[in-house]
């Protein structure tokens, strides 16, 4: 059953507010929304990173669902045994669910705890088929710990372990395209998303929730303290992410690509408007931000190919 956001936006709340985040964080944001969109018939696998730090401090929590926290490691493994635990409830009969409903198990985790460090437990979690949910919340660091770099740190990017200077420009290695290695695995339904586009965001979530089977959603999440930007511009820069061609947005089912904004090459911004907003980005020169700007059209255009092969096979 698809869910028109637009006309009906779910006025429960499951990310409470009073949590510890940072003004203006866009995880925060995604993370509410995602929430909003999944109801209250799951169970949230959180890694270590941002969102368990801002949301769990005891005495207190902010989350209204049954939620875990687990290790920056093994969201995938986690996630994997409750489902698979779950099922075997139901099987035995110890658990019972009224026809129609149906629990589903949610892994969120940061791109440190995605692209790195939790990958090989997230990649066995696919493989094996379990019917789960994976979020990816990328703010493109270890923000968490210090702001050190990731494999999903852009190309340029200031960090504190990978900072600029005299003879470094920052982040010397292009960013992990997590996405596209989910896609290799052959589940049902990749996405990509942001919170600058919340009915967009919410519609992937409800789509991804009624998927039998693995599920996967990358969004990104701006920071404002390890991007260096000013609180008020997180939307702005979720939007120029996506309008410069940086941060595409679309959904790929059952190996079927299409895009959720589709713009031609020629009408994307430049990228100079979404990195000169930013201060890890405002040491580069232009020869590096001509670089940087050459490599997003030509992934730009290579999607758009998928996009156009996927639909006529």
């Amino acid at each position: 059953m698809a869910v028109r956001f637009e006309n009906e936006i779910p006025a429960e709340e499951y990310f409470a507010p009073g949590h510890r985040a940072c003004m203006g964080c866009g995880e925060a944001l995604a993370v509410r929304l995602v929430c909003k969109a999944l109801g209250k018939d799951v169970i949230i696998v959180t890694a270590t990173g941002c969102v368990e730090i801002i949301s769990s401090a005891l005495p207190w929590t902010s989350w209204r669902v049954p939620w875990i926290h687990t290790l920056f490691e093994n969201v995938g493994a986690v996630v994997s045994g409750i489902e698979s635990a779950y099922k075997a409830l139901l099987r035995k009969g110890r658990k019972k669910l009224e026809p129609g409903r149906r629990i589903k198990v949610v892994g969120f985790a940061g791109d440190g705890g995605t692209a790195d460090i939790g990958l090989q437990a997230l990649s066995g979690a696919m493989e094996r088929g379990h019917d789960f949910l994976y979020v990816c919340f990328d703010n493109e660091a270890y923000m968490n710990t210090g702001i050190q770099r990731s494999g999903s740190t852009p190309y340029g990017a200031w960090t504190t372990t990978a900072p600029h200077g005299a003879k470094s420009i920052g982040q010397r290695t292009w960013k992990k395209n997590m996405p596209e290695i989910a896609v290799a695995h052959g589940i049902p339904y990749v996405a990509t998303a942001c919170p600058s586009y919340p009915y967009d965001l919410m519609r992937k979530v409800r789509k991804a929730v009624e998927t039998q089977g693995p599920s996967y959603l990358h969004v990104l999440s701006p920071c404002c303290t390890g991007w260096r930007f000013e609180p008020k511009l997180t939307i702005k820069l979720g939007r120029l992410a996506v309008e410069t061609g940086v941060f595409p947005l679309y959904e790929v089912e059952n190996g079927v690509y299409k895009l959720s904004i589709d713009m031609d090459v020629e009408s994307l911004k430049p990228v100079r408007e979404y990195l000169m907003l930013q201060g890890r980005f405002r040491h580069l020169p232009e020869s590096e931000i001509e670089k940087i700007q050459e490599r997003v059209v030509s992934e730009y255009k290579k999607l758009r190919k998928k996009v156009r092969m996927s639909q006529e096979d």
